[in-house]
């Protein structure tokens, strides 16, 4: 979706930048509430969902000055508590890599004898009897365990090995990072200093924002009726913890960020 806007011709906290990425991540959050699911069990729309023909029709839905309160999910084609960490060599072979419990302590239920905690996933499975995320036996459900590696497109070989941690924050991390290296051309770590927006997809699309977002951009972008709720201190851990590795494709070289709203470090392994 977001390929049908010039980013890199914006300040990343101009407001009609932060416009489009807010009601592109609200019409991806709706499309994914119907649809994603566990393949083996409902009929996933994947090649549709990922069609760039979609994405354009989608587009089309993002009014230019003000947030669209009419969005709903499309009809894309048919087809048939979190620990991130990220290790590269030299010679570009990458691991990215999340575990999750997920909230806390997960199920809290802990196998005798084995001394670990069991995950707690099933709470993301819809009850909404026909729904393709309905709870069934043997079915997996929508999750945003999202390791993620981005690749050259000239020749496969790495870009970035990278993962934002938190929930919902995942993809909304992945996409705020990911633009900030490539449309921004900013370091690992600058990339994950940026203060950041979330949105949380179980209130209507409302919007959190990061503490060190310019006033006057939250200001315009309430003006476009965008509902938004400022986050400062501890309640910025909703915003996701994450890790990069960016390897150089030209020289190879290999440099790191870890996120400042946890305790992750970036370490050289010789």
């Amino acid at each position: 979706i977001l390929e049908g806007f010039d980013l890199s011709s914006l300040a990343w906290d101009d407001p009609r930048r932060l416009h489009w990425m807010l009601e592109a991540m609200r019409l991806a959050f709706l499309d994914a509430s119907k649809y994603i699911a566990d393949p083996q069990m409902a009929l996933v729309p994947t090649v549709g969902l990922l069609d760039k023909a979609y994405a354009a029709e989608r587009r089309r839905l993002i009014l230019p000055e003000r947030a669209n309160p009419d969005l709903a999910p499309g009809r894309p084609s048919g087809s048939s508590g979190t620990v991130y960490f990220s290790v590269v060599d030299g010679q570009g072979n990458a691991c990215s890599f999340i575990n999750s419990n997920y909230m806390g302590f997960g199920t809290a239920i802990v196998p005798a004898g084995c001394g670990f905690s069991l995950q707690n996933r099933g709470h993301n499975f819809s009850l909404t009897a026909g729904h393709a995320n309905a709870l069934a036996p043997g079915k997996r459900p929508y999750h945003t365990i999202i390791p993620a590696l981005a690749t050259c497109e000239a020749d496969g070989s790495l870009y970035a090995s990278f993962g934002v941690m938190g929930g919902f924050m995942q993809p909304q991390g992945h996409v705020q990072v990911l633009t900030a290296l490539v449309d921004d051309g900013l370091d690992p770590q600058q990339a994950l200093d940026r203060p950041r927006w979330c949105i949380d997809p179980a209130a209507d699309g409302q919007a959190e924002i990061e503490e060190g977002i310019p006033e006057q951009s939250t200001a315009s972008l309430a003006l476009m009726g965008h509902r938004l709720r400022p986050v400062s201190g501890y309640p910025r851990q909703n915003f996701g913890r994450g890790q990069i590795i960016l390897r150089d494709p030209a020289s190879g070289v290999l440099c790191a960020g870890s996120d400042p709203r946890a305790d992750g470090t970036a370490l050289p392994l010789v």
